[in-house]
């Protein structure tokens, strides 16, 4: 799962058509989902991952099935070589796409079950990114705002586009600002950076509290010293 996880997380563009979802003892859990990493609370047994797309079964199309195959081959070669092999496939540059759909829901929270004890488990990533896209969308309108864009072989969590240019936010669930600063800030370099980005004007670290003193002043030095458009902005949710 490691390893599977590593290697959709970093080029999950590769599979953009494609969609995930997972059955618990043939049981659905949750809607589809865009490729990516499987959430930690779904690692349990009886519970199968499913990476691919559906067909009807009286109208099944098997070259498409076989192009699938070989798409997916370098991700099952990753994982079969323990992280050795390199993905051959992956596009050496991914351009930037303000995505069509701006918003899809997704799992807030679950029940999941560890060492026999029952527990909440509150997905707050996705609450928080369902928070920060309804805030945007009221401050610059609907047509405006995207999540999940897809920029060099990752996806960006929420992203605001004005004219020509385009501003980013990475959302970060850990406790304090400061982990978060340190979690999001090389992601949102290389999401802006990364050859076939747009113009990207701010890069917005996004955690649930309020940044202190000190994280404004890190704040500062990076703008002042790299001229980095980089920001923290809270978001909090219930629960």
């Amino acid at each position: 799962m490691k390893l599977f996880n590593e290697f959709t997380d970093l080029n999950a563009e590769l599979f953009g058509d494609m969609r995930m979802w997972h059955n618990k003892d043939k049981t659905r859990i949750g809607g589809d989902e865009m490729p990516g990493p499987i959430p930690w609370e779904r690692v349990k047994k009886g519970v199968f991952v499913f990476l691919g797309k559906r067909q009807a079964v009286d109208r099944i199309d098997y070259d498409a099935v076989l192009d699938d195959m070989d798409r997916l081959l370098p991700l099952y070669r990753y994982v079969e070589s323990g992280g050795a092999t390199q993905p051959t496939s992956m596009p050496s540059q991914v351009p930037f796409s303000f995505c069509v759909a701006p918003w899809s829901d997704k799992v807030l929270s679950t029940v999941a079950n560890q060492t026999q004890m029952q527990f909440d488990v509150l997905l707050r990533h996705n609450g928080m990114q369902k928070a920060l896209y309804h805030r945007l969308v009221s401050q610059y309108g609907y047509d405006y705002v995207r999540c999940e864009s897809p920029s060099g072989g990752t996806r960006v969590d929420v992203v605001v586009r004005q004219e020509n240019e385009y501003w980013f936010y990475e959302i970060k669930t850990a406790q304090s600002p400061r982990a978060c600063l340190r979690e999001a800030i090389g992601q949102l370099l290389e999401y802006a950076f990364w050859p076939g980005a747009p113009h990207v004007t701010r890069l917005i670290v996004v955690g649930e509290a309020a940044i202190d003193n000190n994280g404004a002043e890190y704040l500062h030095r990076l703008k002042e010293r790299f001229s980095l458009p980089l920001e923290y902005e809270a978001i909090s949710i219930q629960g």
